[in-house]
């Protein structure tokens, strides 16, 4: 857990409270990491869905020093392989592309959806 919110505080992503780590990490459906030679955790990623036809891709995260080595690749690929072995076939698999990594999102074969639909967000206080 503590991993996890390294890693996002390190990769830019929003921070998350230890709570907040509780609660989310149980809730996965699928989740990779990577980890170094020297066994830091390095890179992961994360799937919410209901097994049949919804799957997110979220904390798609690798750290600065390790970015550009395929760590982001190899864990989207592994969720990606996951979701097709485990779901029926047909399944719905979205994400929200900041635009880091919209050039590997594409070239792993996802498009964008506007103007048909534009993903929409709200945090609560």
């Amino acid at each position: 857990m503590e991993d996890y919110r390294r890693l996002r505080t390190e990769a830019d992503l929003s921070p998350v409270s230890r709570e907040q780590a509780v609660a989310a990490l149980p809730g996965s459906w699928a989740a990779c990491h990577a980890v170094a030679a020297n066994g830091t955790t390095v890179g992961m990623g994360r799937v919410l869905g209901d097994g049949g036809w919804y799957f997110h891709i979220v904390d798609m995260a690798v750290v600065p020093g390790h970015q550009g080595n395929g760590i982001g690749g190899a864990v989207l690929r592994h969720l990606l392989d996951v979701i097709r072995e485990q779901a029926p076939p047909g399944a719905f698999v979205n994400l929200l592309a900041d635009p880091p990594g919209r050039r590997l999102y594409r070239k792993l074969g996802f498009t964008e959806t506007a103007p048909d639909s534009v993903g929409m967000a709200m945090r609560l206080p």
